[in-house]
Protein backbone atom coordinates (compact mmCIF):
# COMPACT_ATOMS: atom_id res chain seq x y z
CA UNK A 1 0.00 0.00 0.00
CA UNK A 2 1.47 3.46 -1.07
CA UNK A 3 0.81 6.58 1.73
CA UNK A 4 0.81 10.04 -0.04
CA UNK A 5 2.80 12.55 1.98
CA UNK A 6 2.14 16.08 1.86
CA UNK A 7 5.79 17.79 0.66
CA UNK A 8 7.11 19.79 4.19
CA UNK A 9 9.38 22.30 1.92
CA UNK A 10 8.20 24.94 -0.51
CA UNK A 11 10.03 27.24 -2.52
CA UNK A 12 8.48 29.73 -4.42
CA UNK A 13 8.13 33.49 -5.66
CA UNK A 14 7.09 35.76 -2.70
CA UNK A 15 3.97 37.58 -2.56
CA UNK A 16 2.63 40.19 -0.58
CA UNK A 17 0.95 38.74 2.16
CA UNK A 18 4.59 36.99 2.68
CA UNK A 19 5.69 40.63 4.63
CA UNK A 20 4.64 40.16 8.09
CA UNK A 21 6.53 36.78 8.27
CA UNK A 22 9.24 37.84 6.24
CA UNK A 23 10.30 41.21 8.57
CA UNK A 24 9.63 38.63 11.67
CA UNK A 25 12.30 35.99 9.61
CA UNK A 26 14.97 39.52 8.99
CA UNK A 27 14.84 39.75 12.97
CA UNK A 28 15.90 36.39 13.94
CA UNK A 29 18.43 35.91 11.14
CA UNK A 30 20.09 39.61 11.46
CA UNK A 31 19.44 40.49 15.12
CA UNK A 32 22.85 42.51 15.11
CA UNK A 33 21.51 44.79 11.68
CA UNK A 34 18.54 46.95 11.13
CA UNK A 35 15.12 45.40 10.25
CA UNK A 36 13.04 46.33 7.77
CA UNK A 37 10.31 48.19 7.72
CA UNK A 38 7.06 46.58 5.73
CA UNK A 39 7.08 49.13 3.37
CA UNK A 40 10.58 48.25 2.16
CA UNK A 41 9.75 44.69 1.58
CA UNK A 42 6.40 45.93 -0.11
CA UNK A 43 8.62 47.58 -2.36
CA UNK A 44 11.05 44.70 -2.63
CA UNK A 45 8.02 42.08 -4.36
CA UNK A 46 6.29 44.88 -5.86
CA UNK A 47 9.07 46.48 -7.86
CA UNK A 48 10.50 42.54 -8.90
CA UNK A 49 8.08 39.91 -7.87
CA UNK A 50 10.07 37.57 -10.22
CA UNK A 51 13.44 38.19 -7.81
CA UNK A 52 12.02 37.50 -4.85
CA UNK A 53 11.74 33.92 -3.25
CA UNK A 54 11.09 32.58 0.10
CA UNK A 55 11.21 29.14 1.76
CA UNK A 56 8.81 27.48 3.49
CA UNK A 57 9.40 24.05 5.85
CA UNK A 58 6.13 22.63 7.40
CA UNK A 59 3.94 25.77 6.35
CA UNK A 60 6.59 28.28 8.84
CA UNK A 61 8.69 31.03 6.17
CA UNK A 62 12.39 29.84 6.99
CA UNK A 63 14.01 31.27 4.10
CA UNK A 64 14.07 34.56 1.96
CA UNK A 65 16.14 36.39 -1.23
CA UNK A 66 15.46 39.34 -3.14
CA UNK A 67 16.91 40.27 -6.02
CA UNK A 68 16.84 43.12 -9.11
CA UNK A 69 18.11 43.68 -12.72
CA UNK A 70 20.82 46.16 -13.09
CA UNK A 71 23.01 47.25 -15.88
CA UNK A 72 26.60 45.83 -15.53
CA UNK A 73 27.40 49.89 -15.33
CA UNK A 74 25.60 50.05 -11.63
CA UNK A 75 26.11 46.62 -10.90
CA UNK A 76 30.19 46.91 -11.23
CA UNK A 77 30.61 50.29 -9.87
CA UNK A 78 31.26 51.29 -6.37
CA UNK A 79 28.57 51.58 -4.43
CA UNK A 80 27.09 51.02 -0.98
CA UNK A 81 23.81 48.53 -0.13
CA UNK A 82 21.48 51.58 0.42
CA UNK A 83 22.95 53.25 -2.82
CA UNK A 84 22.24 50.21 -5.31
CA UNK A 85 18.97 49.16 -3.46
CA UNK A 86 16.90 52.50 -3.73
CA UNK A 87 17.55 52.40 0.35
CA UNK A 88 16.44 49.22 0.67
CA UNK A 89 13.16 49.58 -1.56
CA UNK A 90 15.02 47.65 -4.21
CA UNK A 91 13.50 50.31 -6.26
CA UNK A 92 16.47 50.62 -8.51
CA UNK A 93 15.30 47.45 -10.43
CA UNK A 94 15.77 48.12 -14.48
CA UNK A 95 14.01 46.08 -16.38
CA UNK A 96 16.35 45.65 -18.98
CA UNK A 97 19.34 44.85 -17.05
CA UNK A 98 21.67 41.90 -18.15
CA UNK A 99 22.98 41.23 -14.69
CA UNK A 100 20.83 39.36 -11.91
CA UNK A 101 21.60 42.04 -8.56
CA UNK A 102 20.96 40.21 -5.16
CA UNK A 103 20.35 42.61 -2.23
CA UNK A 104 18.74 40.41 0.40
CA UNK A 105 19.23 36.59 1.66
CA UNK A 106 18.58 35.27 5.06
CA UNK A 107 17.76 31.70 6.42
CA UNK A 108 16.00 31.08 9.83
CA UNK A 109 19.26 29.80 12.42
CA UNK A 110 17.06 27.20 13.58
CA UNK A 111 16.85 25.25 10.21
CA UNK A 112 20.55 26.16 8.86
CA UNK A 113 21.46 22.94 7.82
CA UNK A 114 19.19 21.47 5.73
CA UNK A 115 20.48 23.65 2.19
CA UNK A 116 17.34 25.88 2.57
CA UNK A 117 20.35 29.18 1.02
CA UNK A 118 21.42 26.75 -1.95
CA UNK A 119 17.79 26.07 -2.68
CA UNK A 120 17.11 30.10 -2.95
CA UNK A 121 20.51 30.33 -4.89
CA UNK A 122 19.19 27.70 -7.27
CA UNK A 123 16.03 29.64 -7.92
CA UNK A 124 18.02 32.79 -8.58
CA UNK A 125 20.38 30.80 -11.02
CA UNK A 126 17.47 29.41 -12.91
CA UNK A 127 15.94 33.02 -12.99
CA UNK A 128 19.37 33.87 -14.48
CA UNK A 129 19.57 31.49 -17.45
CA UNK A 130 15.98 31.54 -18.25
CA UNK A 131 16.07 35.29 -18.85
CA UNK A 132 19.46 35.34 -20.38
CA UNK A 133 20.95 37.42 -17.87
CA UNK A 134 24.82 37.52 -18.33
CA UNK A 135 24.80 36.32 -14.60
CA UNK A 136 24.38 37.04 -10.53
CA UNK A 137 26.34 39.59 -8.62
CA UNK A 138 26.16 40.45 -5.15
CA UNK A 139 27.85 42.44 -2.08
CA UNK A 140 28.59 39.62 0.11
CA UNK A 141 29.47 39.85 4.16
CA UNK A 142 32.25 38.86 5.74
CA UNK A 143 31.68 38.45 9.21
CA UNK A 144 34.88 37.11 10.28
CA UNK A 145 37.01 40.26 9.14
CA UNK A 146 36.14 41.85 12.13
CA UNK A 147 37.99 39.00 14.48
CA UNK A 148 40.89 37.88 11.69
CA UNK A 149 42.07 41.46 11.88
CA UNK A 150 42.23 41.55 15.32
CA UNK A 151 44.11 38.09 15.61
CA UNK A 152 47.89 37.46 15.57
CA UNK A 153 47.86 34.53 13.65
CA UNK A 154 46.55 34.72 9.93
CA UNK A 155 46.30 38.23 10.96
CA UNK A 156 44.43 40.02 7.86
CA UNK A 157 45.52 43.57 7.31
CA UNK A 158 43.04 44.44 5.17
CA UNK A 159 39.70 42.97 3.32
CA UNK A 160 41.89 41.87 0.40
CA UNK A 161 44.07 40.35 2.35
CA UNK A 162 41.34 38.73 4.19
CA UNK A 163 39.44 37.07 1.09
CA UNK A 164 42.22 35.51 0.35
CA UNK A 165 42.82 33.50 2.91
CA UNK A 166 39.44 32.18 3.20
CA UNK A 167 39.98 31.18 -0.52
CA UNK A 168 42.90 29.92 0.32
CA UNK A 169 41.64 27.72 3.40
CA UNK A 170 43.36 29.43 6.42
CA UNK A 171 40.72 31.15 7.59
CA UNK A 172 37.24 29.86 7.45
CA UNK A 173 34.25 32.42 7.07
CA UNK A 174 31.25 30.85 6.94
CA UNK A 175 29.10 32.75 4.72
CA UNK A 176 31.81 33.58 2.64
CA UNK A 177 32.80 29.43 1.94
CA UNK A 178 29.21 29.16 1.44
CA UNK A 179 28.93 31.33 -1.56
CA UNK A 180 32.56 30.05 -3.06
CA UNK A 181 30.57 26.32 -3.03
CA UNK A 182 27.78 28.00 -4.72
CA UNK A 183 30.12 28.93 -7.67
CA UNK A 184 30.87 32.49 -6.97
CA UNK A 185 34.06 34.01 -7.16
CA UNK A 186 35.14 37.29 -5.76
CA UNK A 187 35.91 40.34 -7.61
CA UNK A 188 36.67 43.10 -5.41
CA UNK A 189 35.85 44.50 -2.50
CA UNK A 190 32.60 47.18 -1.65
CA UNK A 191 34.22 49.70 0.75
CA UNK A 192 31.71 51.24 3.62
CA UNK A 193 29.29 48.75 1.79
CA UNK A 194 26.88 48.24 4.96
CA UNK A 195 27.66 50.95 7.77
CA UNK A 196 25.83 48.75 10.12
CA UNK A 197 28.34 45.70 9.44
CA UNK A 198 30.56 45.73 12.24
CA UNK A 199 31.95 42.27 11.77
CA UNK A 200 32.35 42.92 8.20
CA UNK A 201 34.14 46.65 9.02
CA UNK A 202 31.12 47.65 7.07
CA UNK A 203 32.66 46.36 4.07
CA UNK A 204 31.61 43.80 1.64
CA UNK A 205 32.90 42.00 -0.98
CA UNK A 206 31.75 41.60 -4.42
CA UNK A 207 30.68 37.99 -5.47
CA UNK A 208 30.31 37.39 -9.61
CA UNK A 209 28.17 34.28 -10.78
CA UNK A 210 28.74 34.03 -14.59
CA UNK A 211 26.01 32.52 -16.98
CA UNK A 212 27.92 29.72 -18.71
CA UNK A 213 25.03 29.73 -21.28
CA UNK A 214 25.73 33.65 -22.22
CA UNK A 215 28.71 34.73 -23.98
CA UNK A 216 29.81 38.02 -21.36
CA UNK A 217 32.00 39.65 -24.38
CA UNK A 218 28.37 39.39 -26.34
CA UNK A 219 25.90 39.69 -23.82
CA UNK A 220 22.69 39.20 -24.73
CA UNK A 221 20.78 42.40 -25.78
CA UNK A 222 17.50 43.13 -23.49
CA UNK A 223 14.28 45.09 -24.70
CA UNK A 224 11.37 45.91 -22.60
CA UNK A 225 8.18 44.24 -24.71
CA UNK A 226 5.38 46.89 -25.55
CA UNK A 227 2.55 44.65 -23.67
CA UNK A 228 -0.74 45.52 -22.67
CA UNK A 229 -1.94 45.84 -19.08
CA UNK A 230 -4.96 47.88 -19.17
CA UNK A 231 -6.48 49.54 -16.33
CA UNK A 232 -9.67 51.23 -16.53
CA UNK A 233 -9.83 54.32 -14.52
CA UNK A 234 -13.24 56.64 -13.51
CA UNK A 235 -13.13 59.57 -11.52
CA UNK A 236 -16.27 60.93 -10.18
CA UNK A 237 -16.28 65.00 -10.14
CA UNK A 238 -19.26 65.46 -7.62
CA UNK A 239 -22.07 67.80 -7.58
CA UNK A 240 -22.60 69.41 -3.44
CA UNK A 241 -26.52 68.97 -3.11
CA UNK A 242 -28.80 69.11 -0.57
CA UNK A 243 -30.08 65.63 1.12
CA UNK A 244 -32.27 64.63 3.28
CA UNK A 245 -30.08 61.89 5.11
CA UNK A 246 -27.66 59.65 4.87
CA UNK A 247 -29.70 57.29 2.88
CA UNK A 248 -30.34 59.81 -0.15
CA UNK A 249 -26.49 60.75 0.22
CA UNK A 250 -25.64 57.12 -0.69
CA UNK A 251 -27.77 56.55 -3.42
CA UNK A 252 -26.19 59.69 -4.91
CA UNK A 253 -22.61 57.65 -4.55
CA UNK A 254 -24.07 54.25 -5.43
CA UNK A 255 -25.25 56.48 -9.06
CA UNK A 256 -21.93 56.87 -10.06
CA UNK A 257 -20.49 53.47 -8.82
CA UNK A 258 -22.97 51.66 -10.82
CA UNK A 259 -22.38 53.98 -14.03
CA UNK A 260 -18.90 53.34 -13.60
CA UNK A 261 -18.80 49.84 -13.15
CA UNK A 262 -21.98 49.59 -16.44
CA UNK A 263 -18.32 50.65 -18.43
CA UNK A 264 -16.00 48.14 -16.80
CA UNK A 265 -14.48 50.15 -14.85
CA UNK A 266 -11.12 49.07 -12.35
CA UNK A 267 -11.42 52.04 -10.07
CA UNK A 268 -13.54 55.17 -9.57
CA UNK A 269 -12.19 57.92 -7.47
CA UNK A 270 -14.48 60.41 -5.41
CA UNK A 271 -13.31 63.70 -3.86
CA UNK A 272 -11.97 64.59 -0.85
CA UNK A 273 -14.65 65.47 1.95
CA UNK A 274 -17.31 64.34 -0.66
CA UNK A 275 -19.29 63.40 2.86
CA UNK A 276 -19.46 67.50 3.96
CA UNK A 277 -23.26 67.15 1.62
CA UNK A 278 -24.21 65.21 4.49
CA UNK A 279 -24.45 68.40 6.61
CA UNK A 280 -26.75 70.18 4.68
CA UNK A 281 -29.46 67.24 6.77
CA UNK A 282 -28.76 69.11 10.03
CA UNK A 283 -31.80 71.87 10.56
CA UNK A 284 -29.53 74.65 11.46
CA UNK A 285 -25.81 75.18 10.46
CA UNK A 286 -23.21 74.08 11.98
CA UNK A 287 -20.07 75.46 13.69
CA UNK A 288 -16.89 73.99 12.27
CA UNK A 289 -16.29 71.54 15.02
CA UNK A 290 -20.33 70.92 15.58
CA UNK A 291 -19.73 69.88 11.97
CA UNK A 292 -16.92 67.61 11.99
CA UNK A 293 -18.24 65.73 15.25
CA UNK A 294 -20.95 65.06 13.40
CA UNK A 295 -19.75 63.70 10.41
CA UNK A 296 -17.23 61.49 12.32
CA UNK A 297 -20.45 59.84 13.21
CA UNK A 298 -21.17 58.55 10.22
CA UNK A 299 -17.70 56.78 9.66
CA UNK A 300 -18.89 52.97 10.55
CA UNK A 301 -21.51 53.47 7.99
CA UNK A 302 -19.73 54.80 5.30
CA UNK A 303 -17.00 52.35 5.38
CA UNK A 304 -19.55 49.21 5.64
CA UNK A 305 -21.97 51.28 2.39
CA UNK A 306 -18.40 51.37 0.47
CA UNK A 307 -17.64 48.11 0.89
CA UNK A 308 -20.94 46.38 0.09
CA UNK A 309 -20.52 48.79 -3.10
CA UNK A 310 -17.08 47.66 -3.89
CA UNK A 311 -18.25 43.77 -3.66
CA UNK A 312 -21.64 43.76 -4.99
CA UNK A 313 -20.98 46.19 -8.34
CA UNK A 314 -17.05 44.23 -8.42
CA UNK A 315 -15.51 47.60 -8.66
CA UNK A 316 -12.64 48.96 -6.33
CA UNK A 317 -13.80 52.42 -5.04
CA UNK A 318 -11.32 55.25 -3.89
CA UNK A 319 -14.02 56.97 -0.94
CA UNK A 320 -12.47 60.26 -1.50
CA UNK A 321 -11.80 61.22 2.35
CA UNK A 322 -14.01 61.29 5.42
CA UNK A 323 -13.57 63.55 8.81
CA UNK A 324 -12.67 60.45 11.80
CA UNK A 325 -12.18 60.32 15.20
CA UNK A 326 -8.99 58.54 15.57
CA UNK A 327 -8.64 56.03 19.26
CA UNK A 328 -6.14 59.12 20.76
CA UNK A 329 -9.04 61.94 20.29
CA UNK A 330 -7.72 63.34 16.97
CA UNK A 331 -9.81 64.61 13.84
CA UNK A 332 -8.01 63.19 11.12
CA UNK A 333 -9.02 63.39 7.33
CA UNK A 334 -9.15 59.67 6.04
CA UNK A 335 -9.52 58.58 2.55
CA UNK A 336 -11.07 54.58 2.77
CA UNK A 337 -10.19 52.62 -0.14
CA UNK A 338 -12.91 49.90 -0.44
CA UNK A 339 -12.02 47.13 -2.65
CA UNK A 340 -13.83 44.26 -4.77
CA UNK A 341 -12.44 41.40 -2.75
CA UNK A 342 -13.78 43.22 0.56
CA UNK A 343 -10.87 44.35 1.86
CA UNK A 344 -10.53 48.17 3.77
CA UNK A 345 -7.77 49.85 3.75
CA UNK A 346 -7.56 53.60 5.29
CA UNK A 347 -5.27 56.22 4.18
CA UNK A 348 -5.08 59.48 6.22
CA UNK A 349 -4.01 62.92 4.98
CA UNK A 350 -0.26 63.37 6.34
CA UNK A 351 -0.55 67.71 5.74
CA UNK A 352 -3.91 69.33 6.98
CA UNK A 353 -4.09 72.94 4.86
CA UNK A 354 -4.35 75.88 7.59
CA UNK A 355 -7.93 76.01 6.93
CA UNK A 356 -8.66 72.39 8.24
CA UNK A 357 -5.78 72.75 11.11
CA UNK A 358 -7.54 76.34 12.11
CA UNK A 359 -11.54 76.15 11.68
CA UNK A 360 -11.82 71.99 12.23
CA UNK A 361 -8.58 70.93 14.80
CA UNK A 362 -7.90 68.41 11.98
CA UNK A 363 -4.33 66.97 12.67
CA UNK A 364 -1.89 64.87 10.19
CA UNK A 365 -1.41 61.04 9.74
CA UNK A 366 1.92 59.13 10.55
CA UNK A 367 2.43 57.07 7.75
CA UNK A 368 1.36 56.59 3.65
CA UNK A 369 2.04 53.68 2.41
CA UNK A 370 1.27 51.70 -1.03
CA UNK A 371 -1.91 49.63 -0.97
CA UNK A 372 -2.42 46.47 -2.78
CA UNK A 373 -5.24 45.58 -5.11
CA UNK A 374 -5.87 43.41 -8.10
CA UNK A 375 -4.20 45.98 -10.42
CA UNK A 376 -1.44 46.44 -8.66
CA UNK A 377 -0.25 48.64 -6.29
CA UNK A 378 -2.16 51.93 -5.37
CA UNK A 379 -1.09 55.20 -3.65
CA UNK A 380 -3.56 57.96 -1.98
CA UNK A 381 -2.24 61.37 -1.80
CA UNK A 382 -5.17 63.77 -0.52
CA UNK A 383 -5.08 66.94 -2.19
CA UNK A 384 -2.36 68.84 0.27
CA UNK A 385 -0.78 65.80 -0.17
CA UNK A 386 0.12 66.03 -3.58
CA UNK A 387 2.17 69.03 -2.86
CA UNK A 388 4.72 67.42 -0.85
CA UNK A 389 7.00 65.15 -3.41
CA UNK A 390 8.47 63.20 -0.75
CA UNK A 391 4.83 61.31 -0.07
CA UNK A 392 4.71 60.16 -3.65
CA UNK A 393 8.44 59.06 -3.88
CA UNK A 394 7.72 56.53 -1.46
CA UNK A 395 4.62 55.18 -2.60
CA UNK A 396 6.68 54.75 -6.24
CA UNK A 397 9.30 53.03 -4.36
CA UNK A 398 6.92 50.52 -2.31
CA UNK A 399 5.76 49.71 -6.38
CA UNK A 400 2.37 52.17 -6.36
CA UNK A 401 2.27 52.79 -10.55
CA UNK A 402 -0.98 54.88 -9.90
CA UNK A 403 -1.54 57.65 -7.49
CA UNK A 404 -5.25 58.96 -6.83
CA UNK A 405 -5.48 62.38 -5.29
CA UNK A 406 -8.93 63.37 -3.89
CA UNK A 407 -8.91 67.57 -3.67
CA UNK A 408 -11.13 69.89 -2.72
CA UNK A 409 -10.56 73.53 -3.63
CA UNK A 410 -12.29 76.70 -3.81
CA UNK A 411 -10.28 78.85 -6.19
CA UNK A 412 -8.93 78.13 -9.81
CA UNK A 413 -5.52 78.79 -8.04
CA UNK A 414 -6.52 76.46 -4.99
CA UNK A 415 -6.97 73.91 -8.12
CA UNK A 416 -4.41 74.83 -9.95
CA UNK A 417 -1.70 74.66 -7.28
CA UNK A 418 -3.32 70.71 -6.49
CA UNK A 419 -2.95 70.13 -10.38
CA UNK A 420 0.18 71.14 -11.65
CA UNK A 421 2.04 69.30 -8.56
CA UNK A 422 0.08 66.31 -9.74
CA UNK A 423 1.63 66.78 -12.96
CA UNK A 424 4.98 66.81 -11.46
CA UNK A 425 4.55 63.82 -9.56
CA UNK A 426 3.47 61.75 -12.64
CA UNK A 427 6.77 63.03 -14.44
CA UNK A 428 9.39 63.05 -11.75
CA UNK A 429 7.73 59.11 -10.84
CA UNK A 430 6.72 57.99 -14.17
CA UNK A 431 3.38 56.86 -12.60
CA UNK A 432 0.06 58.15 -13.35
CA UNK A 433 -2.10 60.47 -10.77
CA UNK A 434 -5.64 60.78 -11.11
CA UNK A 435 -7.59 63.55 -9.69
CA UNK A 436 -11.40 63.89 -8.19
CA UNK A 437 -12.84 67.18 -6.75
CA UNK A 438 -16.35 68.37 -5.71
CA UNK A 439 -17.50 71.47 -7.70
CA UNK A 440 -20.81 73.58 -6.58
CA UNK A 441 -21.90 74.28 -3.06
CA UNK A 442 -24.21 74.21 -0.35
CA UNK A 443 -25.30 77.99 1.65
CA UNK A 444 -26.56 76.07 4.49
CA UNK A 445 -23.29 73.90 4.98
CA UNK A 446 -20.31 76.81 6.35
CA UNK A 447 -17.90 74.53 4.54
CA UNK A 448 -18.74 74.25 1.54
CA UNK A 449 -19.21 78.05 0.21
CA UNK A 450 -17.94 77.75 -3.23
CA UNK A 451 -15.33 75.04 -4.79
CA UNK A 452 -13.65 74.64 -8.10
CA UNK A 453 -12.46 71.45 -9.91
CA UNK A 454 -11.41 70.04 -13.14
CA UNK A 455 -10.91 66.15 -12.34
CA UNK A 456 -8.22 64.70 -14.76
CA UNK A 457 -6.09 61.64 -15.24
CA UNK A 458 -2.80 62.31 -16.05
CA UNK A 459 0.27 60.59 -17.04
CA UNK A 460 4.27 61.51 -17.70
CA UNK A 461 5.16 63.05 -20.69
CA UNK A 462 6.65 60.99 -23.14
CA UNK A 463 5.91 59.49 -26.26
CA UNK A 464 3.84 56.66 -25.13
CA UNK A 465 1.12 58.70 -23.18
CA UNK A 466 -1.10 61.01 -23.96
CA UNK A 467 0.51 64.32 -25.82
CA UNK A 468 -0.21 66.41 -23.36
CA UNK A 469 -0.06 64.03 -20.52
CA UNK A 470 -3.61 64.33 -19.37
CA UNK A 471 -5.36 60.80 -20.68
CA UNK A 472 -8.75 62.81 -19.61
CA UNK A 473 -10.21 65.68 -17.97
CA UNK A 474 -13.25 66.98 -17.24
CA UNK A 475 -15.62 70.36 -18.31
CA UNK A 476 -14.54 72.37 -15.08
CA UNK A 477 -17.32 72.73 -12.42
CA UNK A 478 -19.55 70.63 -13.73
CA UNK A 479 -20.96 67.05 -12.60
CA UNK A 480 -19.44 64.23 -14.24
CA UNK A 481 -18.11 61.14 -14.71
CA UNK A 482 -14.49 60.60 -16.83
CA UNK A 483 -12.99 57.99 -17.90
CA UNK A 484 -10.19 56.38 -19.45
CA UNK A 485 -8.10 53.52 -19.74
CA UNK A 486 -4.23 53.88 -18.93
CA UNK A 487 -1.82 51.08 -19.50
CA UNK A 488 0.77 49.84 -16.92
CA UNK A 489 3.18 48.44 -19.24
CA UNK A 490 4.14 51.67 -20.85
CA UNK A 491 4.96 52.76 -17.39
CA UNK A 492 6.90 50.15 -17.25
CA UNK A 493 8.44 50.82 -20.93
CA UNK A 494 9.18 54.26 -19.87
CA UNK A 495 10.67 53.51 -17.09
CA UNK A 496 13.39 51.54 -18.96
CA UNK A 497 13.78 53.01 -22.65
CA UNK A 498 11.80 56.41 -22.17
CA UNK A 499 13.22 59.44 -23.10
CA UNK A 500 14.24 60.36 -19.97
CA UNK A 501 14.59 57.81 -17.04
CA UNK A 502 13.61 59.19 -14.06
CA UNK A 503 13.94 56.73 -11.63
CA UNK A 504 16.68 55.12 -12.68
CA UNK A 505 18.62 58.45 -13.05
CA UNK A 506 18.59 59.49 -8.97
CA UNK A 507 21.77 60.30 -7.34
CA UNK A 508 21.64 57.59 -4.76
CA UNK A 509 25.14 58.59 -3.61
CA UNK A 510 24.19 62.24 -3.49
CA UNK A 511 20.69 62.22 -1.47
CA UNK A 512 18.44 60.01 -0.20
CA UNK A 513 14.70 59.80 1.65
CA UNK A 514 14.39 58.42 5.14
CA UNK A 515 10.81 57.97 6.93
CA UNK A 516 11.48 58.41 10.09
CA UNK A 517 10.73 54.54 11.68
CA UNK A 518 9.62 56.38 15.14
CA UNK A 519 6.89 58.33 13.73
CA UNK A 520 3.49 57.02 14.85
CA UNK A 521 5.04 54.85 18.28
CA UNK A 522 5.00 58.59 19.93
CA UNK A 523 1.52 58.66 21.47
CA UNK A 524 -0.21 62.08 21.29
CA UNK A 525 -2.16 63.95 24.50
CA UNK A 526 -5.66 63.62 24.34
CA UNK A 527 -7.31 66.86 24.20
CA UNK A 528 -4.74 69.02 23.28
CA UNK A 529 -5.72 72.55 23.27
CA UNK A 530 -6.23 74.53 19.88
CA UNK A 531 -3.65 76.90 19.35
CA UNK A 532 -6.07 79.88 19.47
CA UNK A 533 -2.72 82.46 19.22
CA UNK A 534 -2.65 81.54 15.76
CA UNK A 535 -3.95 83.67 12.99
CA UNK A 536 -7.33 82.71 10.83
CA UNK A 537 -6.33 81.82 7.22
CA UNK A 538 -8.11 83.59 4.44
CA UNK A 539 -10.77 83.39 2.56
CA UNK A 540 -13.96 81.42 3.36
CA UNK A 541 -14.46 78.21 6.58
CA UNK A 542 -13.53 75.85 2.82
CA UNK A 543 -11.61 73.18 4.82
CA UNK A 544 -9.60 72.14 1.19
CA UNK A 545 -7.75 74.66 -1.21
CA UNK A 546 -5.00 72.58 -2.20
Amino acid sequence: MTTNTKARLEVRQAKASDVRAIADLVRRAYDDLPPYTHGELRGQINNYPEGCFVAKLDGKLVGYCASMRLSKRVAFSDHSWDEVTGNGFGSRHYPKGEWLYGYEMCVDPKVRGTRIGRRLYEERRALAERLDLTGIVFGGRMPGLAKAMRRKNNRAETPEEYVDLVVDNRIHDPVLRFQLANGFEPQGILRKYLPEDRQSRTHAVRMVWRNPYVDSDQPTAHRLPRDVESVRIATCQLQARAVSGFDEFMKHVEYFVDVAADYEADFIVFPELFTLMLLSAEEEELTPLEAIEKLSDYTPRIRKRLSEMALSYNINIIGGSHPTRMDDGDIHNVAYVCLRDGSIYAQEKIHPTPNEAYWWNIKGGDSIDAIPTDCGPIGVLICYDSEFPELARRLVDEGARIIFVPFCTDSRQGYMRVRYCAQARAIENQCYTVLSGNVGNLPNVGNMDIQYAQSCILTPCDFPFARDGIAAEATENVETLTISDVNLSDLSWARAEGTVQNLADRRFDLYRIEWDKRVGNVPTRVGEDHDSAASAPKGPHTPGGG
